[in-house]
């Protein structure tokens, strides 16, 4: 992983040296072993490099044979092996063993059609001389982020967004829209952004600036059978196909690396599988990390530890406590350029340093997992939900619901009225959100803190349903969970998950993380598996655990489901943060000219009180969302 940028003049005028290497100085956390720099006339490409394959011919920007085309690339592409040789047979020549130069051939033989044929996770840019076209294209998840600023005269393109601001003319403002967004889907969705005048390419996607035209296109989409589908497959039968596609997929991720690649272990199972897995791929000892937390309540060490014990690796854990959190938070909203709902990119955030501290580029992760097979419980509610619609007077309503939440000790359903307003909800079946309605409409009430002004702004946009209006048209004849998988990965899986609490807290160290449950080929298997193999009952993941039940532990199988969490208000107001009280003085409110300060003045005097303890889901998602945002304006968008 790397960090790229350029700019295209499309009225001809000469690319910028001096704009391109501030844009370059600007990504040096995410490429910090070497700087590329292609100047073609209107057209300049430039590259922060983490050197982690063909370490000693991979430097970027690179051409075909003919210097035609030229590319920088962000990322990795695991079948580039097999598809150089694909593209030898067909009479390319190559100079280097770098993946990246099999894209620039692949472009050059297939077009845009090869992207489809890339196992990998990437951003890349590629500039056509001959046509004078730039085009810029995503993988299929949004592992890798690309931004882009388009006024009809030029293109700005880069990996983060700070790096635009190298060019004068990219407003640096932030929009009302993208903050709507944010308080809906805990996270803005491409191509949205929290700033005016700037996209964000989406996954699976490829746009091309010419000298006068814009053409854009979509190579791969998430997409599911219909309900009635089923090939009657058994689940001994699913589950040895699920098991040759994950080892398939982490020996490419563990294996096609010029440089030592370690492995995650957060005690849960996907981690602890595909760290098992990984056994199989080398005869050496396997160095794992992991992250614990001083506070009990989020802990998974004992499982942690349990997994260090089975596969016997050279294991380092960090400890992580609300005074780490509240340390870091400033420096973590600026890497993730969004504002936070939550602090859990905080302790990632600390991990990775731990990562490069011990002299590692690469880590293998399990995150994917959950979205691809049935993870979450917003798939479980939506079983429960879809549940008590067939059976409205069951007996059976209160056990369920009960049932839903043994990890959390401040178990919301303890609260018959608030359990029967949540599962009661869209039991019609006619919505298409029905797994993510109550969790959007529950985000946005925290827009109660913004001043008049700006709420009023924000609800002119109705984001909910202009999202909705992007499911493929055939989605109301899936399965409720496959459209709440589709949601999710749209939503969370790429804007959040990949990004604020994934690239972004690991390139701030210089650390790239791998998912094998990303793989192109699980995604596309996951796609067609019949749902009741993913959430059989209330039993989360069912068809992974049934999988690799050899492999893992009793206790680690049969845990009930963590999500990986961190403390929110504790982080901030369990002892005085000094940064916290300056942000949200009356004075710096009202310069801000987002929050109501009398909201504000009440919410953090109730976390001061309680020193952020026992604070309900809706107080702990606010005062961290007014933070962050906070933040973001003070450091990303007002003049240094």
């Amino acid at each position: 992983m790397c960090g790229i940028c350029g700019t295209y003049r499309i009225n001809g005028a000469p690319a910028e040296r001096k704009t391109i290497e501030a844009m370059s100085a600007t990504l040096k956390h995410r490429g910090p072993d070497e700087r590329g720099l292609h100047l073609e006339g209107p057209v300049g490409l430039g590259h922060a490099r983490l050197s982690v394959l063909d370490l000693k011919t991979g430097a970027q920007p690179i051409s075909n044979e003919d210097k035609r085309l030229w590319i920088t690339f962000n990322g990795e592409v695991f079948n580039y092996i097999e598809l150089r040789n694909v593209l030898k047979q067909r009479g390319h020549r190559f100079r280097t063993e770098s993946d990246t130069e099999v894209i620039v051939h692949g472009y050059e033989e297939f077009g845009t059609d090869f992207f489809a044929m890339l196992n990998g996770q990437w951003a890349a840019a590629i500039w056509d001389g001959r046509r004078q076209e730039l085009l810029l294209c995503r993988d299929r998840v949004g592992v890798c982020p690309l931004y882009y600023a388009y006024d009809g005269t030029k293109v700005v393109f880069a990996s983060e967004v700070r790096a635009l601001w190298c060019e004068p003319s990219v407003p640096r403002e932030l929009d009302l829209r993208g903050l709507a967004e944010t308080l809906t889907f805990w996270t803005t969705v491409a191509p949205q952004t929290m700033y005016k005048g700037v996209c964000e390419l989406p996954p699976g996607h490829w746009i091309c600036f010419g000298p006068t035209t814009v053409t854009e296109g979509t190579y791969w989409r998430l997409c599911f059978p219909p309900n009635d589908y089923d090939d009657a497959g058994t689940a001994d039968e699913y589950a040895a196909e699920l098991r040759e596609i994950l080892l398939e997929a982490t020996r490419l991720r563990f294996t096609r690396s010029d440089v030592p690649v370690a492995a995650y272990l957060s005690g849960g199972i996907d981690s602890s599988v595909t760290a098992a897995l990984i056994q199989n791929f080398t005869n050496s000892e396997l160095k794992t990390f992991s992250l614990r937390f001083g506070d009990e309540e989020f802990d998974e060490g004992g499982f942690q530890e349990q997994m260090v014990r089975r596969l016997g690796t050279d294991h380092t854990s960090i400890t992580v406590n609300h005074r780490d959190i509240a340390e870091a938070f400033p420096l973590v909203v600026r890497h993730a350029e969004k504002p936070l709902l939550r602090t859990a990119a905080a302790p990632m955030f600390l991990l990775s340093k731990l990562v490069q501290d011990s002299g590692f580029k690469v880590v293998v992760t399990g995150e994917g997992s959950d979205e691809m097979l049935g993870g979450y419980d917003i798939f479980r509610e939506a079983v429960v939900r879809a549940f008590i619609a067939r059976h409205p007077h069951s007996g059976r309503r209160k056990e369920i619901i009960q049932s839903l939440y043994p990890w959390l000790q401040r178990n919301p359903t303890a609260a018959p009225a608030f359990a029967r307003r949540f599962f009661s909800q869209a039991l019609d079946g006619k919505d298409l959100a029905l797994s993510h309605r109550p969790r959007w409409q529950s985000a946005v009430a925290i827009s109660r803190m913004l001043n008049e002004d700006v709420r009023h702004e924000i609800e002119k946009y109705d984001v909910a349903e202009e999202f909705l209006d992007r499911m493929p048209s055939d989605a109301r004849s899936w399965h409720p969970l496959s459209r709440a998988q589709w949601i999710e990965a749209g939503t969370l899986l790429s804007g959040y998950l990949l990004s604020s609490q994934g690239d972004r807290m690991l390139m701030a160290h210089g650390v790239e993380g791998r998912f094998p449950f990303l793989d192109p080929q699980l995604i596309d298997k996951a796609a067609m598996l019949p749902p009741r193999y993913k959430v059989m009952g209330l039993d989360e993941k069912f068809l992974l655990k049934h999988a690799f039940k050899d492999l893992l532990p009793p206790e680690i199988l049969r845990r009930p489901k963590q999500p990986y969490r961190a403390p929110d208000a504790a982080s901030f107001f369990s002892s005085p943060v000094d940064w916290v009280d300056d942000i949200t003085s009356e004075e710096a409110l009202k310069s801000s000219g987002l929050f109501n300060p009398q909201a504000v003045a009440h919410l953090t005097a109730k976390c001061r009180r309680r020193k952020g303890q026992g604070m309900s889901n809706s107080d702990n998602m606010a005062v961290t969302a007014v933070l962050s945002t906070l933040l973001l304006q003070r450091h990303m968008v007002e003049p240094e």
